[in-house]
């Protein structure tokens, strides 16, 4: 899978992309990513990349005639399936969006600065979607693109080693994850649950879904609303 990011601090992504997961399925061919400094399509000897917002009021506004050029540039290059916008307008990033993107080959990931891109990037369709990490705003979408590679490439076949490890995190079944534990079997007075350590991997098993179903009820209850439980699932709430 390629990812091609459009940015202004193309220098930002250089660290991130050498280490962990992301630096070894980068290093063994699983993914590819490229990036596009927007500057670079700036036409005045300045390289002047943004400009004061008609109507008045305060900061900045990405140049559509900077960025367009860019965006043309990178699906010259290297066509994609989507383009997509990182932005606090945006809807939010889930793992069902992430496990949607990564069935794809080639995706375009806009980083905005300042107050945004001016709006007729999005009207003229060289943007498909504006995606969100959530109610808050960032800098940029620098750490926004890096935190949805990271979420995609996870789901991208053969990045994570063991592909039980991405079946049981959080939101991949739509529920919380379940606790861990490893050595010591005590810490500070606390001791691991006992049914981790009985080798009965049904009542292991009926445990972790426990606890996963408590989680998201407690922390998330929201998520429990969108799925539909079974009648053992009610009972281990119920209990």
């Amino acid at each position: 899978m390629r990812f091609v990011i459009l940015t202004l601090f193309p220098e930002f992504f250089e660290s991130p992309l050498k280490v962990g997961l992301l630096g070894k399925a980068i290093e063994n061919g699983l993914l590819q990513c490229e990036t596009v400094q927007i500057r670079d399509f700036a036409t005045d000897k300045h390289k002047t990349v943004d400009d004061t917002p008609f109507g008045g009021g305060p900061g900045m506004v990405m140049k559509a005639d900077v960025v367009a050029p860019a965006l043309e540039h990178a699906q010259a290059v290297w066509p994609s399936q989507r383009t997509i916008l990182l932005s606090p307008r945006g809807t939010a990033l889930t793992q069902e969006k992430a496990a949607e993107i990564a069935a794809m080959d080639t995706v375009h990931l806009l980083c905005g600065r300042y107050e945004g891109v001016d709006e007729r990037i999005i009207e003229c369709g060289l943007v498909d979607e504006e995606l969100s990490l959530g109610d808050f705003v960032l800098a940029g979408g620098e750490v926004a693109a890096l935190t949805c590679i990271e979420a995609v490439s996870r789901l991208v076949e053969g990045v994570v080693g063991n592909e039980q490890s991405v079946e049981n995190d959080s939101f991949y079944h739509g529920l919380l994850d379940h606790p861990h534990y490893t050595r010591p079997r005590e810490f500070r007075g606390v001791q691991v649950p006992d049914v981790l350590l009985s080798g009965n991997h049904a009542e292991i098993d009926r445990w972790r879904t426990k606890q996963s179903l408590e989680a998201t009820r407690d922390r998330r209850p929201d998520l429990l609303e969108r799925l539909t439980l079974s009648d053992d699932d009610w009972r281990l709430l119920e209990q």
